[in-house]
């Protein structure tokens, strides 16, 4: 008998996946609920969000405050299987034998006295996305090391320090949760934000496809902003640094959260970083605009786009997605944010933008395209979106999309009501790597169900191809990737 999860009283659908800590499964083959599993569908999805929003009876402040959980899906041989583990950091291990939460995070100072926070620092959630290395996998977090994890077992092996060549993450040097991946050498590239005091350092790094560093080179930036993602774009790797600073002192005094003590400042407008990509070395600075952006869809340079940078992205016009988020640990959302998909076009020699126009006035997130097409141009960008009519501010993404550039159309996948997608995932088949089969995690409200959805990813009006069945409803993840089967 399938046991009972409580919901948030009162609240929209979606809630009910975060209403109480996500289960662990061992190894289960999935049933096939509608449809037939591809045969070219061969290899291993991973998805990490936050599991765990609540210990001892208080809930968590923000969504990202929640412990990371990791599923694995592996497709072979016309069959799926499906497991779920938490990450085993050392901040889930101790509150889980003191029975309640111990520390601070990006939405809450640490409970109790003022003196817990220099007790006890920050947790490292590993809660905000999974990337796959030739030897194993890392559950990663904003602000510190990534956790490795085996890639069959998802048994977590610690905090990882990346040795290689290039040296090893430093305290205080975090790897961030947006990597990006070279299609042809199989380089990894990434940065983190590390804070060694008013002003904050940009490390950019390059690994192998073992995730040895290969290079790294920092750069400092003015004050202390909010940076969750980048782009790459042939040769160069770009960041857009939005108007938000964080008041250090109150977190370091353990007065405020992260959260709390970031500021929108428009009045300094969105700085504009373009790097080389081997190098890691500052090419130009410029500015543009006030906006906020948590993600990127892709970006390109080389002849196609006659030189210029071109980069998309989802934009919100202010930060107060962070305020939205926040409610969502909650169960109900009441501040609006909604984003749109935005291309920008670049000078790489002196970051001036030489245009920047919306492409839909749909409401949408995670915007992202196959790996074969990261960093280099392409022709469609696949997102969570709302259904036209949806309240965009009471309700989670409940539609699938893929904006076509050659044509300048959206082409949904509607999910119908009360479904909720996870940031959609494109991966080729193996007997035709010409063929793209879309996968995303669902959450059934009306069933309280958690699936797999996979589409022909050029054909999303036509439904789904096959629809899993999962052991157990899965929350609303962030970020996942795929292996290839070897």
């Amino acid at each position: 008998m399938k046991r009972s999860r409580p919901m948030f009283h009162g609240r929209r659908l979606w809630s009910g996946c975060l209403a109480q800590p996500a289960t662990e499964f061992p190894p289960t083959t999935l049933d096939t609920e509608h449809g037939r599993l591809p045969a070219g569908l061969r290899g291993d999805l991973y998805r990490n969000g936050a599991g765990r929003l609540e210990r001892g009876g208080r809930r968590a402040g923000h969504w990202f405050d929640g412990d990371g959980a990791v599923l694995r899906v592996q497709f072979v041989q016309g069959r799926a299987e499906a497991s779920y583990r938490y990450v085993q950091t050392q901040g889930l291990q101790r509150e889980a034998q003191a029975g309640r939460l111990l520390y601070g995070n990006y939405g809450m100072t640490a409970p109790g006295p003022i003196w817990n926070h220099w007790r006890r620092p920050l947790k490292n959630a590993a809660n905000t996305s999974v990337i796959a290395l030739s030897d194993g996998v890392l559950a990663l977090w904003e602000g510190g090391r990534p956790h490795a994890l085996d890639a069959e077992t998802l048994a977590t092996h610690g905090e990882a320090d990346l040795a290689g060549p290039a040296g090893v993450l430093k305290p205080g040097q975090p790897f961030s949760a947006h990597p990006k991946q070279d299609p042809t050498s199989g380089d990894l590239y990434n940065f983190g934000v590390a804070i060694p005091g008013r002003n904050a350092k940009l490390m950019l790094y390059r690994c192998d496809r073992s995730g040895r560093l290969l290079a790294q080179r920092g750069l400092e930036l003015e004050g202390v902003p909010m940076i969750h993602d980048w782009v790459m774009a042939g040769r160069y790797l770009i960041f857009l640094v939005p108007p938000v600073r964080i008041a250090v002192t109150p977190v370091l005094l353990g007065l405020r959260s992260y959260s709390d003590a970031m500021q929108w400042q428009p009045e300094r407008g969105t700085q504009i970083l373009i790097f080389d990509r081997e190098t890691l070395e500052l090419i130009a600075r410029g500015e543009t605009e006030p906006f906020y952006q948590w993600h990127f869809g892709n970006g390109a340079c080389d002849d196609a786009t006659n030189g210029r940078i071109v980069l998309d992205l989802a934009r919100y016009p202010d930060f107060s997605t962070n305020q939205h988020l926040r409610e969502v640990a909650s169960g109900q959302t009441v501040t609006p944010a909604k984003a749109t998909l935005w291309r920008m076009i670049l000078d790489p020699q002196t970051a001036q933008v030489q245009e920047l126009s919306e492409m839909s006035p749909r409401s949408i997130e995670f915007p992202m395209v196959p790996p074969a097409a990261v960093g280099r141009p392409w022709q469609r960008t696949y997102m969570a979106a709302h259904r036209a009519g949806t309240d965009t501010t009471a309700e989670r993404y409940d539609a699938l999309a893929c904006f076509d550039h050659a044509h300048n159309r959206l082409d949904e996948a509607d999910l119908g009501g009360g479904r909720y997608p996870s940031e959609p995932i494109v991966v080729p088949d193996a007997n035709d790597p010409t063929r793209l089969w879309l996968l995303s995690v669902i959450y059934d409200g009306h069933s309280d169900r958690g699936e797999i959805w996979i589409y022909d990813a050029s054909q999303l009006a036509d439904g789904p191809e096959c629809v899993l069945a999962l052991p157990e409803p899965i929350p609303l993840s962030f970020h996942g990737c795929w292996r290839p089967a070897p």
